[in-house]
C-alpha cells in the first residue's frame, strides 16, 4: 500500500484531470490542448492561461515534469507520483459514477 496522502492532491479539477490523462505520453502545450478537446468530445477546451496555470500547479506538486524543450515548446510528462494520483482520482470517480447510476436506476 502506498504511503501517499491523496487528500493533498485530490480532487482534481476537470481541466487538471484532462491534462494529466493527456500526458499518458509526453506532449507539449498545444498538443495537450488539442488532445483534451478531442478526448472530452469538445466539452472541455483549455486556453493557454488555464493550461499554464495547471502546468505550474502540477510541477510544484511533482505530478508532472518538463522532459524536453524543442523550438520553445516545453514537453511535459507524468511522474510516477502523478500516475498514482491520477489512478486514485479515477478510482474515486468510478465509485461516484456507480453510485449515481444505481440511484438513477431506482428513481
Amino acid at each position: 500500500m502506498d504511503d501517499i496522502h491523496y487528500s493533498k492532491y485530490l480532487p482534481l479539477s476537470e481541466a487538471t484531470f484532462y491534462v494529466m490523462v493527456a500526458l499518458n505520453e509526453p506532449l507539449h502545450g498545444y498538443a495537450i490542448m488539442q488532445k483534451v478537446e478531442t478526448m472530452s468530445g469538445g466539452s472541455v477546451t483549455l486556453g493557454p492561461g488555464t493550461l499554464y496555470g495547471v502546468f505550474g500547479a502540477l510541477e510544484k506538486q511533482a505530478l508532472i515534469v518538463k522532459v524536453a524543450e524543442v523550438e520553445r515548446r516545453k514537453v511535459y510528462a507524468l511522474t510516477e507520483l502523478g500516475r498514482k494520483v491520477l489512478a486514485e482520482q479515477v478510482r474515486r470517480l468510478e465509485i461516484m459514477v456507480g453510485n449515481a447510476r444505481a440511484l438513477l436506476r431506482t428513481a
